[in-house]
């Protein structure tokens, strides 16, 4: 009889990696891609999809002010805001998705990176728009892990394949492998410390 399988999908993580490779804000099209290339795996082939699951915080609201220049910017009203609402709703209607939302938080503002790499080159006085808002996501890590005790400990399935960069993970991947679940990590190129490789059964 054929076993089940899981793909547990860091959102933040393979949104970076695809905004790196395509140059632009991923599309649900190339999500899908990325999961359908681990679908047909040689090493899930004999197995059944239960569900994938994508973690992301929802983008930031409010209205913060900047600083320097005291311009007040409504974070629900920018593109960053419209692109991520639109790919996350859009997902949650894919069929076998399943969206788990953590919790996003503003802490003020902070350098762009943009802006950090032209004043190492030189000097100059700060401008308002070297500024971005410092959001942080929050919960995400803490859902995967849960997800992943959850569906080892109700033997829902043989096998975890989770998509994600963190070394955070590891706990949660010693768990699943001490209750007899197989976990498959995909790291889509990025490079990752030892010890994530080192706790899963086969990097895809």
């Amino acid at each position: 009889m054929a076993g089940k399988y899981a793909v547990l999908v860091d959102g933040g993580f393979i949104k970076k990696k695809l905004q790196e490779r395509h140059k632009h804000f991923p599309t649900v099209a190339e999500i899908q891609t990325e999961v359908d290339r681990i679908r047909v795996h040689d090493l899930l082939r004999a197995s059944t999809l239960l569900r994938i699951y994508f973690y992301d915080a929802p983008p930031a609201t409010g209205l913060i002010t900047n600083p320097l220049d005291g311009k007040r910017i409504d974070l629900s009203a920018t593109a960053h805001h419209a692109s991520n609402t639109s790919l996350q709703q859009t997902l949650e209607m894919q069929p076998d998705f399943a969206l788990r939302s953590g919790e996003t938080a503003v802490h003020g503002w902070s350098l762009g990176s943009m802006a950090l790499k032209s004043l190492m080159k030189k000097a100059r006085p700060l401008a308002a728009n070297d500024l971005v808002p410092n959001i942080e996501q929050k919960g995400v890590d803490l859902r995967i892990g849960l997800d992943i005790a959850r569906l080892s400990l109700r033997q829902l399935v043989d096998i975890v394949v989770v998509v994600t960069g963190d070394s955070d993970m590891v706990p949660a991947f010693k768990f699943a492998r001490r209750e007899g679940v197989r976990v498959y990590l995909d790291h889509m190129g990025h490079g990752v410390r030892r010890e994530l490789k080192a706790h899963v059964d086969m990097v895809l």
